[in-house]
């Protein structure tokens, strides 16, 4: 399994070797380069790709093959489109899982709270979600979590288990907060890129051609065209025969701490 200590373990082995065999034939930088930046690689691969498990376990899609699949929406509440995509949730008779941002949490404390009476859950997704979070000490990672975490639980009495790291990127540090926190890691298996994607009709066609069993949707509530193309996408969720489950349903995970519903 290609993990970050088997990979350092190989790697190391991989340097002795290339040294001995370079003491005997003659010394050529350019083998330990090349080394090196395939490390980085790797590295890279492991940090940037969540599903890797290469840091440590994200949970990113049921094993079913149940034509069921659950929708998460990232980096709210935002007072533009969150209620309008819970009025639509909740027409449509399905819930969601919104990883929610600290301080956008903090501004719309209301969101946070319709976002729980209507049946969704809610994960951690740091509080400010800087650009750099991922290059931050794992003692300021876990303040923002811990932020963030009792943030939540002020504003609607639940204490989260979930979190989602921005950008989807891991590392020992995140790692290290994750585990401090005691949070389970989420990760997606569907990535709508709807942050990117302006086309309604791209989008569309984007979220058709990926649904399957099991699937782990990675949309959110901050774009106006998630808004236009999600009644269109759940209407063919309906027509395929599949169903929204809710994500600790379709994870077999809890949402929230065992003091919590």
């Amino acid at each position: 399994m290609l993990n970050f200590r088997n990979t350092n373990i190989l790697f190391i082995l991989l340097f002795a070797a290339l040294a001995v065999v370079q003491y005997f034939n003659g010394f050529d930088l350019s083998w330990f380069i090349a080394l090196l930046l395939l490390y980085s690689a790797v590295l890279f691969y492991g940090s940037f790709y969540i599903h890797s498990n290469f840091f440590l376990k994200a949970h990113c899609s049921g094993k079913t093959n149940d034509k069921i699949i659950a929708l998460t929406f990232d980096d709210g509440p935002a007072p533009e489109f969150t209620l309008q995509i819970l009025e639509i949730l909740k027409k449509n008779e399905v819930n969601a899982t919104f990883f929610l941002i600290g301080e956008n949490a903090e501004q719309n404390p209301h969101l946070v709270k319709q976002i729980i009476s209507d049946g969704n859950l809610v994960g951690n997704h740091s509080y400010v979600h800087g650009t750099w979070f991922d290059l931050q000490s794992a003692k300021k990672m876990k303040a923002e979590m811990q932020q963030t975490h009792h943030l939540v639980h002020q504003i609607a009495g639940r204490q989260m288990n979930w979190f989602r790291p921005p950008y989807g990127v891991t590392n020992p540090h995140v790692k290290k907060a994750v585990k401090g926190m005691g949070y389970n890691l989420i990760g997606w298996n569907v990535r709508s890129f709807d942050t990117a994607i302006q086309s309604p009709a791209k989008l569309l066609k984007r979220l058709k051609d990926m649904l399957k069993p099991g699937v782990v949707i990675l949309l959110h509530d901050t774009q106006k065209t998630t808004l236009e193309v999600l009644p269109d996408f759940l209407q063919y969720v309906k027509e395929q025969q599949y169903k929204v489950v809710p994500l600790d349903k379709l994870l077999d995970l809890r949402a929230y701490k065992k003091d919590d519903r």
